[in-house]
């Protein structure tokens, strides 16, 4: 599976159980990536994709990391990651390139894997947001 991930300068995500920011231009980024993919999410994060629903494939699961298969895009904002880390075979972040509270984090160990791009690109809320690809 491929892991799409927002967070902040700290891997932070949520905060209070909320995200904590969201903007539209970087959701149109991962449909893009998405293409005619599988996107997994969790039911918390379907507001963010209501306006594409018919227009990619959408899976809205509870339990949608155990579901998605190999090369299946899985938008991750509020579960642990690192207990699926032997299924992920890309992460790709998206960094806000800010500080902000938090208190729930992307948790997967991606020390060792090999950074393959990063691209920085104007956001709707955000002036700078840096997408970075890893591999194993």
């Amino acid at each position: 599976m491929i892991i799409l991930a927002a967070v902040d300068n700290k891997n932070g995500m949520m905060f209070n159980h909320r995200r904590q920011s969201k903007d539209q231009v970087l959701i149109e980024k991962i449909v893009s990536l998405v293409g005619s993919g599988q996107l997994w999410i969790d039911p918390f994060s379907e507001n963010l994709f209501k306006d594409f629903e018919g227009s990619i494939s959408l899976h809205i699961d509870d339990h949608f990391l155990e579901s998605a298969a190999p090369g299946d895009y899985c938008f991750v904002e509020n579960v642990s990651v690192a207990p699926y880390a032997q299924q992920v075979e890309q992460v790709i972040l998206f960094k806000w390139n800010r500080d902000y509270p938090g208190d729930f984090y992307f948790d997967m160990d991606i020390s060792s894997w090999t950074l393959t791009s990063s691209e920085d690109f104007a956001g709707s809320s955000h002036d700078d947001i840096t997408m970075e690809t890893y591999i194993k």
